[in-house]
């Protein structure tokens, strides 16, 4: 009798261990298939960081971040679509107002940064966008997914991939982790100092330098982008900052070549950000059958000692509405550790594609 309980005992033992084993090891496989491979990049609040529709849009949060995607398919909403600037009737928007500005256009990219397109919407030119964003730039697309492509009397889908990937004339040195003021911890950097190679100091182009918290510079690319970096305190919307970043450049007297003294210092930037713009949606446009439905822009940044890589989507669907129609050489420090601005832009361009604010570098900084 004892041995049968014996027995028995062993054997629950042996099915509770089995049991364990293979609760495990499918809690193994499911991390290794749903969480081990994922990339994760840092949590981002509606306070830390914004996506700006326009340069001239106004935010409070720490890090804003704007590009030129969502205005390229705004653009085509007016021209092509409703053959008017947008307004919608019984509500006011602002936001609308600063789109129908159309202040960057595709004049301001290369056709090759780009891609667009407009119709009906419906499967079939989803998967035309598709297949035209992998040829042109063996990119996926985060978006399309989001939509509903049910085909229904009016309903057109407007598009813009805008994708930018280039490399600095040389890899600058990555220096010491340090802090940035207005981040908690120390940061990744990458830059020039005294010990950097001299073939590195022809690559940087001084704006102008006032002191260390009123400075800026360019870097160049192979590719012909340059990179704007403006350190200022100044709490202004972006294409104000822009404007006077240029103005204190043609004002500025001293040494604009980077000295063999001088040192600059920028973090390392990696994130992924969408935005939905609920507040133009279900609005009748006025004079049009049409409302929008669905309007989302998305960004992907990511800046190193090596160059630069951007991709950002836009994506808007509408619905069809139930009614009508100095000669010592001193030291310059441009050190990027505190809220400072970036803007991209091309080579014989006189816009930016791109402009972004920054005051905590952890928040974006993986």
């Amino acid at each position: 009798m004892k041995m049968k309980k014996r027995i028995c005992l062993m054997l629950a033992i042996g099915v509770i261990f089995t049991s364990a084993l293979a609760a495990n090891a499918f809690n193994w496989k499911f991390w290794q298939k749903n969480v081990a491979k994922k990339v994760e990049y840092p949590a981002i609040s509606s306070t830390d960081f914004e996506i700006l529709p326009t340069m001239d849009s106004s935010s409070n949060a720490k890090n804003q971040v704007w590009v030129g995607t969502f205005q390229l398919i705004w653009n085509d909403l007016i021209d092509e679509l409703v053959k008017q600037p947008v307004e919608f009737i019984g509500y006011k928007s602002a936001m609308a107002q600063n789109l129908n500005k159309k202040a960057f256009t595709t004049s301001d990219l290369s056709e090759s940064a780009y891609y667009k397109k407009w119709g009906l919407a419906s499967l079939k030119i989803k998967k035309e966008i598709e297949k035209g964003i992998k040829e042109k730039f063996n990119e996926k697309s985060d978006i399309l997914d989001m939509f509903d492509w049910t085909p229904e009397p009016q309903k057109y889908f407007l598009y813009a991939m805008l994708k930018k990937d280039f490399e600095y004339i040389k890899p600058f040195d990555k220096l010491p982790d340090a802090e940035f003021k207005g981040s908690v911890g120390n940061v990744k950097y990458f830059g020039i100092d005294r010990d950097s190679s001299d073939s590195l100091r022809g690559t940087v182009n001084v704006l102008y330098y006032n002191n260390p918290s009123d400075c800026a510079l360019s870097l160049r690319s192979k590719q012909g982008d340059i990179v704007y970096l403006y350190r200022t305190e100044d709490s202004k919307n972006l294409d104000v900052l822009y404007s006077d970043m240029l103005s204190k450049a043609a004002a500025y007297k001293g040494n604009k070549w980077f000295a063999s003294k001088d040192e600059f210092k920028a973090p390392l930037i990696d994130f992924k950000s969408e935005r939905e713009f609920p507040e133009l949606c279900n609005k009748q446009i006025k004079n049009t059958n049409f409302m929008i439905s669905k309007a989302i822009e998305t960004v992907q940044f990511k800046m190193d000692e090596t160059g630069v890589k951007l991709k950002s989507e836009a994506g808007i669907m509408t619905k069809m509405t139930s009614v009508g129609p100095g000669h010592v050489i001193m030291p310059r420090y441009f050190y990027f550790n505190g809220k400072y601005i970036i803007f991209l832009q091309e080579e014989g361009k006189t816009k930016p594609y791109f402009a972004m604010k920054i005051e905590d570098v952890k928040k974006i900084q993986k």
